[in-house]
Formats: C-alpha cells, structure tokens, sequence
C-alpha cells in the first residue's frame, strides 16, 4: 500500500461503513419532508440510519449540486448505516457506493417539539475517505447527555470536487467543484426542515467536524449558502485553508489551477478525445474515477488533490481574508488541535533524511525554506521524523486553530481554544503519541478498557463531552463540574489544554505559528 496522505491511512484503520446497530424495538414512525421513516431504540435513544438527505448523484447527476430526493409514501425502514461514498482502497466486503448520500440520528426526545440542542458531525478523512457509519462517531453517548447528534455522508475525492470547464458551462453559477461541500450545506438544510420532528432545535444546530470535517466547517463559516444554517461551530486540527499549503503546496485551491487537475484526469480516461466529453466521464464506474484519480499518496510527493475549490459561488477566493475581515458567520467557536498531528502523516514514510526534509521544505517555503529549517529545526536524519511532525503539528492545524480563535475575536465574538495532550495507552497513539484524531474517542465517549483507555481516559472523556454539550446547548462551554475555559483574545493568547490534567496556558507555538501566518500564501491581505 502507498504512503497516505490527510491521515487517510488512520481512517482506513478505523471506517467500518454500512451494517446496522443493534437495536432493541422498533420507533415509531416519524414523518420527514420526504417521506415517514422509522427506525429503532437503542439504550433509551431513537436511533434512525441511513435516511436519504439528497438524489443519489449517479448518472446524470454525478458532478452536479445535489437535487431533493424523490419523495416516498410508505414508511422506510432507517435502521442500518448507508453506504459509505466511493473512495480509494475500498475493502471489497464492505459497503461502498457512487449512491451515498443519507445520515444518521441519534435523539433522546421522547416527542416532537422537545426543541433539544443539535449537533452535526462532519467526518475527516482528506475529503478523499471516510464515512459517517465509522465506529467512532456513533452518537449515542453525546446524544444521552441531552442533544440530538446526526451524523453525514458528502461526496469524496474526484466524485465530490471535480472541476472542469464543461461543468462550468453547464452550471448556471459557472462553477464547477465543491460537490461534496455543497452536500453537506444539503444536509444541513434537511436538519433546518426535519429535525424538530426528531426532538431538535433547527435554531440551535452545532455543526462539528475534524480534519477535513473541520476544514469544512471552517469553510462552511464563510460560505454564503450555508448562512443561518447552524449557531454555533467547532473545528478540531484544521481551518479554512491556512496550513492545507504544506501537505500539498501544488494545490492552490484557485479554479484555474482545479480546472487543469480536473482536464489531466479525462485526459487519463480518454474523454477529452471523445464528443461527449462529460458524458464520457459520466459514463465511467464509480469505482475508476476514483482509481484513476490515484489520490493515495504521500505529502512528499504532489500528485491530483481533489478538494474544497475557491469558486466564487459557494466559497470566496481567499477564506483566510473572510476571517480577518469579518466575513465569517458570527457564531461562536471552539477550535483545538493535538500535540502530535504530523506523525500520522509519516506512517510508513521510508527514508526520512535531512535531504528528504530540505527538499519538503523547498517545496513549500522555496527561498524561505533556510528560515523554515531554522524555526523547525533537524540536525540530522534522527531529528527528521519529529522535525515534521512538529512542522505539521503548527502549520496545519495550530496555527489555523489559533489563526480563527483570534479572527473570531476581532470581531467580539466568543471562540475557544484547546490543545490536546493526553496520550492513551492504544497501540496507535503508543506508536504515534497524541496522533491526529486523538481527540475523537474523547469527544464521542467511544472508548474501551481492553483498547487501553483507563480511568482517567473515561474521565477526561466525560469532561471534553461536558464542555462540547454545554457549547451546544448555550454558546459557552463552561458550566458547573467543570474547570473554567477563558474565551480566546489576542492578548493573553489563552488556551485550555487536555491532557492528564486540564489546565489554562497562553502562547501556544507563538513564534512559530506567528512565522507561518507571515509566511502563508494565503495569509490576509
């Protein structure tokens, strides 16, 4: 198997997509915009999977926004996961489909009109893997504590952010790309529709992610189709597009430089000989858009990328400049990142060597990378790996957490910041440390003794799901039990840091997430 990128290789260790969950009855039917669905209770929750939000996107429909679903009369039975999108590597015995698009509700109300506090997760998984079925973000354990959680399918890799100048032609916005955004900002409005009958509150939806989910919720906070559609947002290890530049410096992000990524791919199908050049592509499995795409690979090496485009439609040209501007969504925030982010991108890296790292650095700062080496520094192949890892740790994900925090108050409004430091006795994080995605068995409450989580493990777990539910329910995380997180402002530069004890610190990475703001291409301007 080739190295991974965007920590796809920690997402194909953990995505378990389609089956169902063991329930113990069946709910009552609830009736959506669609049609009536019923599922089943499990532990005193209603739990509903696999409910279809959107069309499915096959056919004539591949790379076009996602259309309403046909409506159906008799009661569906939602009591098993969808299919996880088409992705690279997909286990032949698992659940995989171009036809995907469907989430998944967890809620404790007991009837409509309970206006309980929502949270959407949107997963990670380099916008090229991943699923909202995988083990980790059932959400049944945030759920008990009194919010309605819901869980989402997007669209992925070459099927979810394909651009190309024909399907900007036929586009009536003349965009192309941002298929699986889009999809989420369809699931997002399917919660404004249906979620009271569920139990929730369509004015108080959180929407909550990490890694690519967090870019995404990130770039959702500026996207003018998404507006009003949630109150509140929490970003775990990402931002809008600061720090995505050094895993792959050769995407820009910019519609022209998408566009070319997008004609090289029909180029490799032959489509851009034929007449029909979309309905080529179209034509095309599922299954060999996403091979052929080859998005499997590693962050020293730059191949087709195929995510969140800038094209002036869904998204602005330069997300860093909506934040310092102002342009944002005034919710309140909380943002975070994990000590050791970089090391699940060095996984089966072979060779790391001072030359490998100067030529990575090259790449990315070209004349600055002297400056870069001295502010993560490596005085021989030994010092590589944590070299990069630290480097990741800042630029992709601290520094844009902080970057938000900050941005969010500029313009008054509450943002939280946390750093993450608590290492479990897993096999992964004793491989890794405090690996990226760490935090999710944390936020979720999905967590095992015989894994190697301990007591102070469940504890710390019950306090983060604390602090997330409370931000759910009110805009603030504290409240009583809890240890009190200050909201974030430039001059104290505070942050709440989890690890094996819970305590306020100031100054997270300044110097160098201060040096990679400077050094940004995408830095504010």
């Amino acid at each position: 198997m080739k190295p991974c990128l965007l920590a796809a290789c920690f997402v194909l260790l953990l995505i378990s997509p389609g089956g169902a969950v063991a329930g113990q009855a069946t709910s009552e039917v609830i009736r959506t915009g669609s049609g009536p669905v019923s599922g089943m209770v499990e532990g005193g929750l209603r739990v509903f999977l696999g409910i279809p939000y959107a069309a499915p996107p096959v056919g004539d429909l591949r790379w076009k926004p996602p259309q309403a679903v046909a409506p159906w009369t008799k009661a569906r039975a939602c009591t098993a996961f969808g299919p996880a999108c088409s992705q690279p590597n997909q286990d032949p015995k698992g659940n995989f489909s171009e036809d995907c698009l469907s989430l998944n509700v967890w809620t404790p109300a007991k009837r409509a009109g309970a206006r309980l506090p929502v949270m959407v997760w949107i997963h990670g998984g380099g916008f090229q893997f991943g699923s909202a079925s995988q083990a980790e973000y059932h959400g049944g354990n945030l759920a008990r504590k009194g919010v309605v959680v819901v869980t989402v399918n997007y669209r992925l890799g070459p099927l979810g952010y394909f651009a190309h100048p024909l399907l900007a032609a036929e586009s009536e916005h003349h965009v192309s790309g941002n298929y699986g955004l889009l999809d989420q900002i369809a699931a997002l409005g399917w919660v404004q529709r249906n979620i009271a009958a569920f139990g929730g509150d369509p004015g108080n939806v959180t929407v909550f992610g990490q890694s690519a989910g967090s870019r995404s919720v990130s770039l959702l906070m500026i996207s003018p189709l998404a507006k009003g559609l949630f109150a509140r947002a929490i970003a775990q290890s990402g931002g809008p597009i600061l720090g995505s530049e050094y895993l792959s410096p050769a995407f820009n992000g910019d519609m022209a430089s998408v566009s070319k990524m997008g004609q090289e791919l029909s180029a490799r199908f032959g489509c851009d000989k034929a007449g029909d050049e979309l309905a080529c592509l179209r034509r095309a499995s599922a299954a060999d858009v996403v091979k052929a795409a080859d998005t499997s690979t590693s962050i020293f090496n730059d191949s087709l990328l195929f995510a969140p485009v800038f094209d002036g439609w869904a998204l602005p040209d330069n997300p860093a400049a909506a934040f310092a501007q102002g342009r944002q969504q005034a919710v309140p925030m909380i943002v975070g990142s994990t000590l050791d982010e970089g090391n699940i991108y060095l996984a089966g890296e072979p060779g790391l060597t001072m030359e490998k790292y100067q030529a990575f650095l090259r790449a990315r700062f070209g004349d600055e990378a002297g400056s870069a080496l001295a502010m993560f520094p490596a005085r021989g192949d030994a010092d590589v790996p944590r070299a990069i890892d630290f480097f990741v740790t800042v630029a992709v994900n601290a520094q844009p957490a902080r970057f938000m925090a900050a941005s969010m108050a500029n313009q008054g409004i509450k943002s939280y910041l946390y750093h993450f430091t608590r290492r479990p006795d897993t096999a992964l994080a004793r491989k890794l440390g405090v690996h990226h995605g760490v935090d999710l068995a944390y936020v979720f409450g999905n967590m095992k003794k015989s894994d190697g989580y301990d007591d102070k493990d469940l504890a710390l777990a019950k306090t983060m799901m604390g602090y997330w539910v409370n931000f759910a329910t009110t805009g603030d995380p504290n409240g009583p039990g809890l240890p009190a997180w200050p909201a974030y402002d430039g001059q104290s530069d505070q942050n709440l840091e989890f690890g094996d004890t819970i305590r306020v610190q100031s100054g997270l990475y300044k110097k160098e997430c201060d040096y990679i703001g400077r050094m940004s291409r995408f830095q504010a301007r």
